[in-house]
């Protein structure tokens, strides 16, 4: 008898997770999707503030702030690159010291003050609207105060972003007990409902904030996204009572960087462990089951025996943590495999917004729409899909599989990268039929001129990039949140965003090794000024090469890759 009322203890609260008063975070009261809504709404109001301020920076340094075209485009690189890269620092900030709880606040604290100075040095630089000579030279600037004031505030929303960013979503997928079913399928939804919503956010300010800084004030254009951080700040930390907190957070005393750095550090003093020693160790190992998972390193399981431990016993590492610092060293070949998706995917934001700078945009008579809104496509395309997805395919590929989640995590993604694939071949097309276009009407030594061919050919490549987001992104941020220790979950969402930035800054130095290569425009540059003399083809069906090339490989890692155990606590 007493063992059955002992039962419903063990189901009504969470083993591995506590309340904001630091008991037992009972399953029904806490968690799930009451609390995930309010971390999601979080999620929707960073990302309208940092497309707000991205999606339309370049239009700003080059007017208010009066820079060239091509310094301006190097400091959006620069932004773009280190706001992807910094979450990496911002999670171990989080998982090594002050949870993800306590990071969410100080970085929303930072955001604030950042976007807060932003529209103060908006409203500081000169009202009248600067001119143009030679289409290049400013004959109005702001003081070089207000400069450093303006980069000082941009990167003060990179730091914020970086601790933000990656511990957010490892909050909100913190919310569902991967070892409740129901939970874990509920988890694997968070993530495609996360990236609609983030989606709907990024659409809405490229829609409105883009048009109120070209049309009303760029102050109030900085502003708007101010506001709308300052009151999902406050929305937060109001839902504090239902949100699940780690317990590995609050209870362990070794941080988790240590444990697994130490894994390491007694592996290689146990360089020169003799063969007998280790196959002693390998025998134990898979003839226990109770021991768990053999897949580990043989390199590292040398840390599981202590150097001269007749003298020294003691200094030899647990099962779990070698398991662990193996499931860290096992992620880096799919990391680096996604690089080759990360690059074409760093070109919607440039080379196809160039392509449509030189077509029709004219809606209707009197009404032309600028190039860049033409993002709202990847947008709006991921908003469809994620419905489609979640509530057809997914229940689809369910039946056939007979796996809860439809497909894993890295075959959904490795379907991304097929998709990136085909995504460049079609922009390539596309940009055949725009040369051959410009060639028929002698407009090739024209540039400024506008192509009689409809910007809207241009709707595919963004609708297939954002079906490959659906699928890889999305993908690529459950796999790396459930494959990492549990105290390391916002580091495995980091992973995901530097391969974003990586990517970025790779296709960066490879657009200027081919344009260096190919004569910028003095010769045959590929990315010639003159648009309909360059060749943004052959780029395209580059990136369309290495993007096959990485998925081959990813292909081949992925099908050895065993993939960590819900069970004892990993």
């Amino acid at each position: 008898m007493a063992i059955t009322e002992e039962i419903p203890l063990l189901e009504e609260n969470v083993m591995d997770a506590v309340d904001h008063a630091g008991l037992a975070a009972g399953r029904s009261n806490t968690g799930r999707w009451k609390a995930a809504s309010f971390i999601i709404g979080v999620e929707v109001a960073e990302r309208f503030a940092y497309y707000g301020i991205g999606a339309n920076l370049i239009s700003y340094l080059t007017g208010p702030l009066g820079q060239s075209t091509a310094v301006a485009a190097a400091n959006v690189n620069a932004w773009s690159g280190i706001s992807s890269l910094l979450p990496v620092l911002g999670a171990f900030v989080a998982d090594a010291f002050l949870g993800r709880y306590r990071t969410i606040l100080i970085a929303s604290l930072i955001y604030v003050l950042g976007l807060a100075l932003l529209t103060l040095s908006a409203f500081l630089v000169p009202i009248s609207r600067p001119t143009y000579q030679n289409a290049e030279v400013m004959t109005s600037s702001p003081s070089p105060l207000l400069n450093v004031l303006f980069f000082f505030s941009l990167y003060l929303v990179a730091i914020g972003q970086s601790g933000h960013k990656p511990c957010v979503q490892a909050f909100g997928a913190d919310q569902f007990d991967e070892k409740d079913p129901k939970e874990k399928l509920d988890r694997s939804s968070f993530f495609n409902w996360w990236y609609l919503s983030m989606s709907a956010g990024i659409c809405l300010a490229i829609v409105v904030v883009v048009y109120i800084q070209e049309a009303v004030s760029w102050a109030l254009g900085f502003g708007i996204p101010c506001v709308f951080m300052v009151i999902s700040l406050v929305l937060f930390v109001l839902g504090r009572r239902s949100y699940r907190y780690a317990k590995s957070r609050q209870e362990k005393e070794i941080n988790p960087f240590t444990r697994i750095g130490r894994v390491f550090l007694v592996a290689f003093r146990n360089r020169r462990l003799r063969s007998s020693q280790l196959c002693q160790i390998q025998t134990e190992l898979e003839g226990n089951p109770s021991q768990g998972s053999p897949e580990r390193s043989r390199f590292l399981n040398k840390a599981l025996l202590a150097p001269n431990a007749s003298t020294e016993g003691g200094n030899e590492c647990s099962i779990s943590d070698v398991e662990d610092a193996t499931a860290l060293v096992r992620l880096i070949p799919i990391w680096l495999t996604t690089l080759a998706y990360a690059m074409p995917y760093a070109q919607y934001m440039t080379f196809f917004s160039k392509q449509g700078t030189t077509m029709e945009r004219t809606i209707v008579p009197g009404v032309t729409i600028p190039a860049a809104s033409l993002q709202v496509i990847l947008g709006i395309s991921i908003v469809l899909f994620v419905p489609i997805y979640e509530r057809v395919l997914v229940p689809i590929a369910r039946s056939i599989t007979k796996d809860p989640c439809g497909i894993t995590t890295l075959k959904r993604i490795g379907t991304g990268m097929v998709l990136a694939t085909l995504t460049m071949v079609v922009a390539a097309m596309v940009e055949v039929k725009r040369l051959k276009t410009a060639k028929e009407h002698g407009l090739i030594d024209q540039p400024k001129t506008t192509i009689p061919m409809s910007i809207w050919w241009l709707i595919p490549q963004y609708m297939l990039l954002g079906l490959a987001d659906v699928l890889t992104l999305v993908g690529m941020q459950e796999f790396f949140y459930s494959q990492v220790p549990t105290e390391l979950r916002s580091i495995g969402l980091s992973l995901y965003l530097s391969a974003l930035g990586v990517g970025s800054l790779l296709s960066s130095l490879l657009i200027s090794l081919i344009d260096l290569a190919t004569g910028g425009d003095a010769g045959n540059s590929w990315f010639n000024s003159n648009l309909n003399r360059a060749h943004l083809d052959y780029f395209y069906l580059l990136l369309a090469v290495i993007s096959a090339i990485g998925f081959s490989a990813f292909l081949f890692i992925s099908k050895s890759y065993v993939y960590r155990r819900v069970d004892g606590g990993v």
